[in-house]
């Protein structure tokens, strides 16, 4: 490891991590090849690089959910230049992103080494995280639901008084992102959800959403699906939504004829960081 060196990234670093994103597949929007992404990165969470023989060869980065004792950790990305993989790079940015003593989870890929990796740091794998795709047309809103559209600001106050956690940064970065849209959903004429939608092209979808406490599992199923359904898809009517294999809406979903496109591990310290049957996670952010 002589010939490498882990440092924090900054603004001049973003072509380079965008070379490395792209090399590892992920050259889509919203990811490590987007400038508006990664810009969200270094204001509010923390981004580092890899260098090998002096050229950034990896990135990883993390974002904190919550604060005070309670905070968890998010671990976002964690890329390195396929051609690099085996000289201990991934390793050596995780030790530099994560203490011993705070709690943290991600969103881990299928990629064999992944596994291993994330487990050495004290993760385990609780449930898979589902990518599922459909027409919103196939969809029927629920008795009793009505979705308005709102500001990342009204989003974001509703789910800081339902969870305690402060996610205005998250929701205007995804409001700012193409066909970007918070919503807020109503059962009963009271608020029950609230959420962004956003996405270019075949990555539009449902990006993250907040249910209220009192919402049991068909009230989590009906958010999901009302939101849905009221969504107006720029590309051929179809969207997207990532939810935890164990989510009441995943029948639903699939009856309807969605598919499942692929899948991500939830990987955690401790598998109460998320309510797999309540939340609407955003890979990346969660």
């Amino acid at each position: 490891m002589t010939d490498t060196r882990i440092r924090k990234a900054g603004p001049g670093d973003l072509d380079a991590i965008a070379t490395v994103a792209a090399a590892a597949g992920q050259d889509e929007e919203w990811s490590g090849s987007d400038p508006a992404y990664l810009h969200h990165l270094l204001a509010h969470g923390r981004v580092v690089v890899a260098e090998l023989h002096g050229t950034v060869t990896g990135f990883g980065a993390t974002r904190p959910i919550g604060t005070g004792p309670g905070a968890a950790e998010m671990l976002c990305d964690l890329f390195v230049d396929p051609g690099a993989h085996g000289r201990g790079l991934g390793q050596a940015m995780l030790a530099a992103l994560w203490h011993a003593d705070t709690p943290r989870m991600t969103f881990s890929s299928m990629h064999a080494h992944a596994l291993p990796l994330y487990t050495r740091f004290g993760l385990d794998a609780w449930w898979p995280l589902l990518y599922l795709s459909g027409p919103v047309t196939a969809l029927a809103r629920p008795a009793g639901w009505a979705v308005t559209g709102a500001t990342a600001g009204q989003v974001a106050g509703l789910e800081r008084e339902w969870t305690g956690i402060d996610r205005t940064a998250d929701h205007r970065a995804w409001a700012a992102r193409p066909a970007g849209q918070p919503v807020i959903a109503a059962a009963g004429g009271r608020p029950a959800a609230a959420g962004t939608a956003a996405g270019a092209g075949q990555e539009y979808g449902l990006v993250h959403l907040a249910v209220a406490p009192a919402a049991g599992p068909a009230g989590a199923r009906d958010a999901v699906l009302a939101v849905l359904a009221a969504l107006e898809p720029p590309q051929g009517g179809r969207a997207r939504v990532c939810l935890p294999g164990p989510h009441p809406a995943v029948r639903a979903l699939l009856a309807a004829g969605w598919r499942n496109d692929c899948l991500d591990l939830f990987m955690a310290t401790d598998p109460g960081l998320l309510d797999p049957r309540r939340a609407v996670p955003s890979p990346a952010l969660a």
